[in-house]
């Protein structure tokens, strides 16, 4: 029996509203499932690609969460 592997592809929109798409592997075969709309695809090639194309899409989310920078306090105050 194939082994069954998940991954995720998530993505927010400008309101900060996040979407997340689940790409569901069964041997050589991917299955592409959105958690908000229930859009569904097979597909063999570039899942993730194609999970980020019906984010921006659908959803217009296109801010990605692991790219985000977490800005530092305050700058350091100069000694007088």
């Amino acid at each position: 029996m194939p082994q069954i592997d998940t991954s995720k592809v998530s993505r927010w929109d400008l309101h900060g509203r996040e979407y997340v798409v689940h790409i569901r592997r069964t041997g050589v075969q991917r299955t592409i499932l959105c958690a908000t709309c229930g859009w569904h695809r097979g597909a063999q090639f570039l899942p993730w690609l194609k999970a980020q194309e019906h984010l921006t899409q659908a959803h217009q989310a296109t801010v990605d969460p692991s790219n985000r920078r977490v800005p530092s306090a305050r700058p350091p105050v100069p000694d007088h």
